[in-house]
Order: C-alpha cells, then sequence, then structure tokens
C-alpha cells in the first residue's frame, strides 16, 4: 500500500509499506478514506520530532522508527478482530487517534486522554495517512451514512476543540473570547457558539481567519497585527473583560495577555503549546482570582459522538475546508502550505489519489 512515512524534519516520503496484517482480538482494518492533517503535523515535519519515537521506543505504544504519520482520518471496515462486538465489515468508522490502557487511575476516572500508558496514531505510532490502518475497536464510532467523508476526517479536531470548551466550562450568555482561530481555534469557535456564548471575539492577525470564524458565530472580530488585543477585548466588554479566554495561537505574549483581558473571577484556557517556558503574574491572578487551566486531546467515548453529531447538522465542514488533495500533493500542497500560513482552512487527504 501507498503511506505517508515520515522519516525526521522535511524528510516525509510517500512510497510502498506492507498492508496491515490480520487484526489482533479487539482491532479492525479500515480502507482510510479521507484524512487530515493539521498544524502538529506541519511542526513535526518541518522542526521536529517532537512526537515521533525516531530515536527512541515510544513506553505507549513500544514503536521505533519510521512512522506512517496521519491521526484525523475516516475509514471503511475490512476485516475484524475476533473480539469486535460493535461494527462489521463494510461500516464507516472516526477513530479517534489516541490509544489508552483503560486499567489505570486515569481511565477508570474516565479522563483517558490522560492515560498513564496514553499514545496517538499517527504521531506515536503508525496512523492515517496510508490506504490502509490497524485501529482499535475501543476508539471508534460510527459514521451516518448522510456525512461525507471529507466532513467525517475532521471530526477528530472537532472533538478536540469540544473538549477545549468543555473544559473551559462556557456557559450560555458568557462572553467568550478566542486567541487564535486558525486551525483548532476555529472548530472552538464553532464549539463556543454551540454552548450558547452570547458575545464570542475571534483574535487573529489574518482577516481571512477572523472572517472564516464570523461565519463560524463569532460576533466580534479583532485583528491582533492593528490593534492592541487587550484593549479591545476590555473595551468590548465594557470594561470588564471576558468571562472565559481561550488561548488557541501558540504565541508567546498570548497566556499573558488572555490572563490580564479576563475578568474578576473569570477563566483562562491554554490551547495552544508554547515551545519554552513563559513568566506570567501570579500575582496579579491571585488578587483578581482568576482561573487557568489547560487542555489536551479529547476524551474519545464523549467527544468524538458529540463532534460526529456537529458535523452531521452543520455546514461547518464546508467552511473549514480549504482543499481535498491526492497523497502525492501532501509534502507541497498540504504540509508546506500549512507551515507557511498559506492554507485558508483545513487540508483534506485522499489517499487512493
Amino acid at each position: 500500500m501507498r503511506a505517508a512515512v515520515y522519516y525526521g524534519p522535511r524528510d516525509v516520503r510517500v512510497e510502498q509499506m506492507p498492508e496491515p496484517g490480520p487484526p489482533g482480538e479487539h482491532e479492525l482494518v479500515l480502507a482510510v478514506t479521507r484524512a487530515a492533517i493539521c498544524g502538529t503535523d506541519a511542526s513535526e515535519y518541518t522542526h521536529g520530532p517532537h512526537f515521533a519515537p525516531l530515536r527512541q521506543r515510544h513506553p505507549g505504544s513500544g514503536h521505533l522508527g519510521p512512522i506512517i504519520l496521519g491521526h484525523e482520518f475516516v475509514g471503511r471496515v475490512v476485516a475484524t478482530g475476533s473480539g469486535v462486538a460493535r461494527f462489521a465489515t463494510g461500516q464507516r468508522v472516526v477513530p479517534g487517534a489516541g490509544v489508552w490502557c483503560g486499567a489505570c487511575e486515569w481511565c477508570r476516572s474516565g479522563r483517558t486522554n490522560l492515560c498513564a500508558r496514553y499514545y496517538t496514531l499517527g504521531l506515536h505510532t503508525h496512523g492515517g495517512l496510508a490506504e490502509y490502518a490497524t485501529v482499535t475497536e475501543a476508539m471508534c464510532h460510527p459514521v451516518p451514512d448522510a456525512l461525507p467523508d471529507e466532513s467525517a476526517a475532521i471530526a477528530q479536531p472537532m472533538a478536540v476543540a469540544l473538549h477545549a470548551v468543555r473544559r473551559a466550562r462556557v456557559e450560555r450568555g458568557q462572553t467568550v473570547a478566542i486567541i487564535g482561530v486558525g486551525g483548532i481555534g476555529a472548530f472552538i469557535v464553532a464549539g463556543a457558539a454551540a454552548r450558547g456564548a452570547e458575545q464570542l471575539i475571534a483574535v487573529d492577525i489574518a482577516d481571512e481567519r477572523l472572517q472564516t470564524a464570523r461565519t463560524l458565530g463569532a460576533t466580534h472580530t479583532i485583528n491582533a497585527a492593528v490593534i492592541n488585543a487587550r484593549e479591545a477585548i476590555i473595551d468590548s466588554t465594557a470594561g470588564n473583560g471576558a468571562h472565559v479566554i481561550i488561548e488557541a495561537s501558540g504565541a508567546p505574549t498570548s497566556p499573558e495577555m488572555a490572563l490580564s483581558a479576563v475578568r474578576r473571577g473569570g477563566r483562562v484556557l491554554l490551547v495552544g503549546l508554547q515551545e519554552a517556558p513563559r513568566a506570567i503574574d501570579l500575582h496579579a491572578m491571585a488578587l483578581r482570582e482568576v482561573e487557568l487551566t489547560s487542555t489536551l486531546a479529547h476524551v474519545c467515548d464523549t467527544d468524538i459522538p458529540e463532534a460526529i453529531e456537529v458535523l452531521s447538522r452543520s455546514s461547518l465542514a464546508s467552511t473549514v475546508v480549504d482543499r481535498v488533495i491526492g497523497l502525492d500533493a501532501l509534502v507541497d500542497d498540504g504540509l508546506l502550505a500549512l507551515a507557511s500560513g498559506t492554507a485558508r482552512g483545513k487540508i483534506v487527504i485522499d489517499p487512493r489519489r
């Protein structure tokens, strides 16, 4: 089968790989129909490896060496393991991509994304940027017939956004500001709008991304390259600041700005990953009783089904998907487009083109 294999920084090769063998007891083999890529894939390509276990065996997956990329994908079941009860050959499913043990303290409490042995397909072992992929039954959820493959392929990032909105405890009637509305930030805008945020402020440095945020439900947009975003958030909230600020850009100065633009007793959620430690004013946080929290990935059993539901009843996919390309165009029209900022939205891949 053809697959996109990551060997190191700026070294992704579309090449022939062995097809998966027979599935294990609780595994499925999927014929991948569509996959998508995100900023994590682009960062791994340009500056990695950050996640891929190229030199040291991953403690969860056991993988060592080059890996097939792809943690966002949808496929049709072509083989089932002996213990599989929920799926049959021919069904379309979305894998959540993260694999958990089910036995540790975090799994038992329902926080499977924090599993002691957690690993992710396409980052820590072979993933879905290939014609076929092996997945666990537990991570998969059925795709309704009416949901196109291009839409189902982005269920995983939508689930990440919904998990972030849940972690931020966004409530109906609140003012919510989202810093960075490209990539996962756009999905967070849609998720916060679905939760009933009354005033939804999108902050970015690109007018095109801000326009997409408007389409997805943002009521106010702020171009931080032109005006002071902190002052604009405070001005647009009658001087009080936002109830919730979600930082999804990863920009070095954004966490501190978010903490200073949130209202007294408000919450700041960190989604964007910082490349280095950052200084924050803990004294000011304590005096204003501001909550600072973070989020990681998603909880498969909760967030993937909700993501499929949201995608099924909205035009979200048609708004955020920029292009569908073949596997051979992955580097030039996919990874490099994301890394350079020229992509206007999600890039979806047909692995059989």
